[in-house]
């Protein structure tokens, strides 16, 4: 990947939104912090996935207005990974990784593919380039998704539990690769893990309520990604928990 060009900080606000008769968001107010990581958690259904697809642009509230605070517009400039892999099976994973080059029309050169094979390798696909995703595993197809989200080098980076799908030795290994291929960048993750969130996070938000509501930002210690095992994680995991499960009930 590229050194990171400047990474905006980015504005969301909602004033309402709505699933049917039920508000879903109503006066949200929420700043991704520029090149630093903002995780969210929260219950299934309050809104996260559908937040992060607002700011995606993916979405369309009218009472949405999302923006970057450069002034420049933010298209052209986010990375989205989804929860499901999204893989087009009737191309390689090597092809999928480079999808969004072939569909703005982009040369997919030597360099290109190479660039892809490399990312593969970091996400533990070495030599798998050629595979069908029919022939991989669910976490096996999630790790091409992550290369291809980090293929796209963009300044916003949105992923909706990247990591979900990953076995727990593997999941802390891609934690730490995209924290380090992401340092810089302003990135919104979408997580139902705590420690995750808090060896990631450099700002983390709970989503609760209906409509949906954030509550007190918490910051730990540190820079991510921050060991599994700090005792000052594993105390935050415990408040962490209690705000999530009061945002539950």
């Amino acid at each position: 990947m590229n050194a990171p060009v400047p990474s905006p900080s980015v504005r969301v606000r909602v004033d309402r939104l709505s699933l049917g008769a039920r508000p879903l968001f109503e006066n949200l107010r929420m700043t991704l912090p520029g090149g630093r990581w903002t995780c969210l958690l929260g219950p299934s259904g309050v809104g996260k996935s559908t937040l992060l697809r607002l700011i995606a642009g993916l979405d369309r509230g009218r009472g949405a207005d999302i923006a970057a605070e450069d002034g420049e517009p933010l298209a052209g400039r986010v990375a989205y990974m989804a929860q499901r892999d999204l893989l087009l099976p009737w191309l390689s994973a090597r092809d999928n990784v480079t999808l969004g080059f072939r569909l703005r029309g982009g040369p997919v050169d030597a360099a290109t593919r190479g660039q892809a094979d490399r990312l593969l390798a970091r996400v533990g696909l070495d030599g798998q380039g050629d595979a069908a995703p029919g022939t991989l595993s669910g976490g096996m197809r999630q790790r091409v998704a992550l290369a291809r989200t980090l293929m796209e080098d963009r300044p916003v980076v949105l992923m909706d539990e990247p990591f979900a799908s990953l076995d727990a030795i593997t999941r802390l290994r891609l934690q730490d690769l995209a924290a380090d291929l992401l340092t810089g960048r302003t990135v919104l993750l979408v997580t139902h893990d705590p420690l995750e969130a808090l060896r990631l996070g450099h700002d983390l938000r709970v989503l609760s309520g209906r409509p949906a509501a954030l509550g007190p930002p918490l910051h730990p210690p540190g820079d991510p990604p921050r060991q599994a095992d700090d005792r000052r994680l594993l105390a935050l995991q415990a408040d962490l928990l209690a705000r999530l499960a009061e945002a539950a009930s």
